[in-house]
């Protein structure tokens, strides 16, 4: 079961990998009592799972409740920088990347999760030291990102529901075109069909 309280945000919380009950669980320590606490018990047999059982017919219901409250939101932001934003920049920096370097990684983090299956991060990472190093290694920084783009592109055509891969081919391939590693504006980009403008 997937669901996040915004639409906007670009990232997912799951039963499948344990975000979700990592998160409700940050979210009742915080506040006990809050709306969803009362699924926790169905969140711990479910984990790691697809299932729904013990959530329906409530769950997404009580979920946009909860939404409305700053406190379940902070919740989030706090598990999205553990699950993604940190590991993203930490492994960035550590290969010597700038800013793109690093909103790519974050970017993979997000859509493939930070595991050791064949279509992780971990993984994409893998295949793009096969062909090029890192800074940190010595190797270029554009050359390197590029080769992480196309492990990353690889890796979405694996799996329809990631197909379009214009995230990257009309967003972060037009920064490393430009050689704007420290994203600096102005930015203009495309994903999904859809263009923006920083000014």
């Amino acid at each position: 079961m997937r669901t996040a309280s915004d639409s906007k945000l670009s990232y997912q919380f799951s039963t499948a990998g344990s975000s979700m009950l990592d998160l409700v669980e940050l979210y009742a320590d915080r506040k006990p009592g809050n709306v969803l606490a009362k699924y926790l018990p169905a969140l711990r047999r479910v984990d790691g799972t697809d299932s729904h059982d013990g959530l329906d017919p409530g769950f997404p219901g009580d979920w946009r409740r909860a939404a409305r409250d700053a406190e379940f939101r902070r919740a989030q932001d706090h598990e999205r920088d553990r699950m993604y934003f940190g590991p993203a920049v930490r492994q960035g920096k550590a290969d010597g990347l700038r800013v793109l370097g690093q909103f790519a990684y974050y970017d993979a983090i997000v859509m493939h999760g930070d595991g050791n299956d064949p279509l992780s991060f971990r993984s994409i990472r893998k295949r793009a030291l096969r062909t090029a190093n890192p800074p940190a290694w010595g190797g270029h920084e554009v050359t390197y990102l590029a080769a992480f783009l196309d492990a990353r592109v690889w890796a979405m055509k694996q799996e329809e529901a990631h197909g379009d891969t214009s995230r990257v081919g009309t967003a972060q391939r037009v920064f490393l075109r430009e050689r704007n590693l420290d994203l600096d504006p102005p930015l203009d980009w495309k994903v999904y069909g859809d263009s923006y403008h920083i000014g």
